[in-house]
């Protein structure tokens, strides 16, 4: 069921054709839209993907699978390391469903002793994986491990900000992001935004809108507990950058604050 033309994938359940909807639960083909992502039978994908699994294992798996889909992701990928190791993350990191490379990343997250640095290096090429949703599982699996390390994951993700990689250099910016979407915020950065300030500055004329639109959710995430100093920041930099980009990102950043 492979094309070189993407398919254009389904917005709603119901449009899932019973055969697209086998294949993505075989770990076939990849998911096209968040819709199909969230269809994915995982238990029957984690059975195809992985038959060598003890029953124990299975067993513990029916717990998981009923969960949401972050807590289901973050389950399965733990689940997977600490029964199968680094023999499940090879076979997960490179696979051609989406799901199964998205439990790679929260694998990553469940790596016991990891350094900061090496837990980001190991999941960079997750984190630029060609497939949105890998994308955004990376970030979210490795969140908790940069919240409870914050001033060593905004220096190590600083060098980020110069990734000639438009997905790495995004990475930077919405992994800390202090609410973020689907995870727990971020309560230092909700205090203090100006703390991420040396991830932000170098992303704020970014020519990928991918990039733009991330550092103005940040901004805008910030402007719900500090709107004061997320307005002085977009007239400071809109005063020293008069690039299009730099505009889009403050008029994004402060949309809502026009009523306040």
């Amino acid at each position: 069921m492979t094309s070189a033309t993407p398919r254009k994938g389904a917005t709603r359940m119901a449009e899932i054709a019973p055969d697209v909807r086998a294949a993505l639960s075989r770990g076939e083909i990849a998911s096209a839209t968040l819709t199909e992502g969230l269809a994915v039978d995982q238990a029957v994908l984690l059975r195809t993907v992985f038959p060598d699994l003890p029953a124990s294992a299975l067993r513990a798996a029916q717990a998981i699978v009923p969960l949401g889909i972050l807590k289901r992701m973050q389950g399965l990928g733990e689940l997977l390391w600490h029964t199968l190791g680094e023999t499940a993350f090879e076979r997960a990191r490179g696979h051609t469903s989406d799901t199964v490379r998205g439990w790679a990343c929260f694998m990553v997250g469940a790596m016991p002793a990891q350094p900061l640095a090496q837990r980001l290096q190991t999941i960079q090429p997750l984190a630029d994986d060609p497939h949105f949703g890998v994308r955004e599982w990376a970030w979210m699996a490795l969140r908790p491990h940069l919240a409870a390390q914050l001033d060593e994951a905004i220096a190590l993700l600083t060098g980020w900000t110069h990734a000639p990689q438009d997905n790495l250099r995004r990475f930077a910016s919405e992994a800390l992001r202090p609410r973020g979407v689907w995870c727990a915020h971020i309560p230092a950065l909700k205090r203090a935004p100006q703390q991420a300030l040396p991830i932000l500055t170098p992303l704020r004329a970014d020519p990928a809108r991918y990039v733009q639109d991330s550092v103005a959710n940040w901004l805008n995430d910030a402007a719900k507990d500090q709107p004061d100093w997320v307005r002085q920041l977009c007239q400071q930099w809109q005063q020293q950058s008069a690039h299009p980009a730099t505009a889009y990102i403050c008029r994004r950043a402060l949309r809502s604050q026009k009523n306040r």
